[in-house]
């Protein structure tokens, strides 16, 4: 049973919608109830295998097969109800949804999964998560059993067949979002939800890499998703230990895990306003231009020197950083974590930068430089030995802040921002795997 892809914590993302034109009469699902959750389910379930019917022949050179052992939808409060195949009780199956290998099936909990997703993400959570599914179909189809994993288990860990599934499952949207979907229709907005939920299904902070069960944390499973619905099904099915790399960590000090990977507020600005002065000093020396550390400037307001940036702000005018202190900013820090508060000082003073070297600060260009200047810093410290560096959640909390906020893809007007979540994680991204030649600084 690949087991455990919807154990979700907290995340805080906005639902997105995904139109059924008309839908699917879920009477195929073995178990249902008829009702709009398995309606919705068995309309995606439907596209997914007309995605596959299509997609996999081009990707592997052989007829798609379709899942020979059934659709089953589990109402897990039902005392009576009957197990799915890969179980001995119905209430195995509860807060789940999975594949079963043996019998080539699907399951879910139609009491106490799939309406609760809807209700917390929007419809795009329930596409999102029986395309993952149907992602560990395919990967059966290639061979890559759980027959093959016992066999080699270096070959095929459970956090990279967990991504190829996420990638698998991005490509399906895309396709979706392409128009050539028959039932389904998404917009813009239904790509940040389904990165949303993605985070809610990440392992707990701290999880090891090399875990037998671990499935990832929020920004690996977020850049699979991201790679799939940008390359494609070949790109997906050409993972491998060696060419996929995984970010997450677990915890090396016992203090940090006791923090859980995240530093008071004032300890965490004191500490990264330096670091980022450090870091952004040498990218300008380094082009031949002066560099003056910007002065930083606590506030109990929202910063106004320039526009309306968010509780950070870059000053033009005097080239200093402006930090609410008081609301917003420490919420922030308390809600997602001390990264959040990272991200959107690391994107202002990117923005420093590029005034410092002579670029502009204004403009959907600055926008987008400025929060991949954030992305390469945020690189330069998850890979540092010593000093100021990033704990093990760091990554997943400045996507869950870029998908919330827009405060660090903004320019020095506030005006021009990235738009929506799912472009302004694919921009810091960008600069967490490529570095500094990302991000248009000259």
């Amino acid at each position: 049973m690949a087991s455990g892809c919807t154990r979700w914590v907290d995340g805080h993302p906005g639902a997105g919608k995904v139109v059924a034109k008309g839908g699917v009469d879920p009477g195929f699902i073995r178990g249902t109830d008829g009702g709009p959750v398995d309606r919705l389910a068995a309309t995606a379930i439907t596209d997914i295998d007309a995605f596959w019917e299509a997609a996999f022949p081009d990707a592997f050179g052989e007829k798609w097969r379709p899942l020979e052992g059934g659709i089953y939808s589990v109402d897990t409060a039902d005392p009576s109800a009957k197990p799915p195949p890969c179980t001995e009780k119905a209430s195995d199956v509860e807060g789940n949804a999975f594949y079963c290998p043996s019998a080539d099936a699907i399951a879910w909990d139609r009491a106490a999964l799939l309406p609760v997703l809807q209700d917390r993400f929007g419809d795009a959570a329930v596409v999102i998560v029986l395309a993952h599914e149907v992602g560990h179909a395919v990967q059966r189809r290639m061979g890559i059993t759980p027959e093959a994993e016992r066999r080699d288990p270096q070959k095929y860990p459970t956090i990279l067949t967990e991504a190829m599934a996420d990638c698998f499952a991005g490509s399906f949207v895309k396709w979706v979002n392409d128009g050539k979907s028959e039932h389904l229709a998404i917009g813009t907005d239904t790509l940040d939800s389904a990165l949303g939920a993605l985070i809610t299904f990440r392992d707990p902070v701290g999880t090891s890499p090399q875990d037998r069960a671990a499935h990832g944390n929020a920004f690996d499973r977020v850049s699979a998703f991201q790679d799939g619905y940008q390359q494609g099904t070949r790109f997906c099915g050409a993972m491998t230990v060696e060419n996929r790399p995984f970010t997450q960590q677990a915890f090396t000090t016992l203090d940090d895990r006791d923090r859980g990977g995240n530093l008071p507020f004032d300890e965490m600005l004191e500490a990264v306003t330096d670091d980022l002065g450090r870091y952004y000093g040498a990218l300008v020396t380094a082009r031949g231009k002066a560099w003056t550390p910007p002065k930083t400037t606590p506030t109990r307001e929202e910063p106004d020197c320039s526009g309306d940036q968010g509780p950070v702000a870059f000053c033009p005018k005097d080239g200093s950083v402006e930090v609410e202190v008081t609301r917003e900013l420490p919420e922030l820090h308390a809600e997602i974590g001390d990264y959040a508060t990272g991200v959107l000082l690391a994107s202002r003073y990117g923005l420093a930068a590029r005034s410092a070297a002579g670029e502009g600060v204004e403009g959907a260009d600055a926008a987008a430089s400025a929060l991949c200047l954030a992305g390469a810093y945020t690189r330069e410290v998850f890979t540092r030995r010593q000093g100021f560096g990033l704990s093990p959640g760091d990554l997943d909390e400045a996507v869950q802040v870029l998908l919330a906020h827009d405060y660090a893809a903004r320019d020095a007007t506030g005006r021009q921002a990235v738009e929506p979540g799912f472009q302004r994680v694919d921009v810091f991204r960008g600069g967490v795997f490529e570095g500094v030649k990302a991000c248009g600084l000259g």
